[in-house]
């Protein structure tokens, strides 16, 4: 089951929202400060590629910098994609067949909105 959802989100949305976090981790990796922000948002389009099966893990020893880098996160484009996520996930919710796939946005939001000291594993 876990399978055939993931491929119904990956056509649907997996891909639109991937490639918009890839392109986001490449504008972040222009500039060398931003590479952590590049790196997190490179492992979020692999987890909005193939999200069922797979969790959100707080990581307990991120460290201050991660801290401080998820507050700038946060503002500077967290807000604004969490925003996106629900926003998207509303007409899913109120299609009764889209309701697994909002689950799915919803899901994301977390590691959307701070994902330094984040960690995407399997549930397994």
């Amino acid at each position: 089951m876990r399978t055939i959802l993931n491929v119904i989100w990956l056509v649907f949305a997996g891909i639109w929202l991937a490639m918009g976090y890839a392109l986001a981790g490449v504008i972040c990796c222009i500039l060398i400060v931003t590479i952590p922000f590049g790196i997190a948002s490179f492992r979020i389009a692999r987890y909005a590629l193939w999200p069922f099966g797979r969790t959100v893990v707080r990581d307990p020893d991120a460290g201050v910098l991660s801290l401080l880098g998820n507050i700038i996160w946060f503002v500077v484009a967290g807000i604004w994609l969490a925003i996106g996520h629900v926003v998207t996930s509303i007409p899913l919710f109120i299609s009764i067949i889209g309701i697994p796939m909002g689950v799915a946005n919803i899901k994301l939001i977390p590691v959307s909105l701070l994902p330094l000291g984040a960690r995407i594993v399997d549930n397994d």
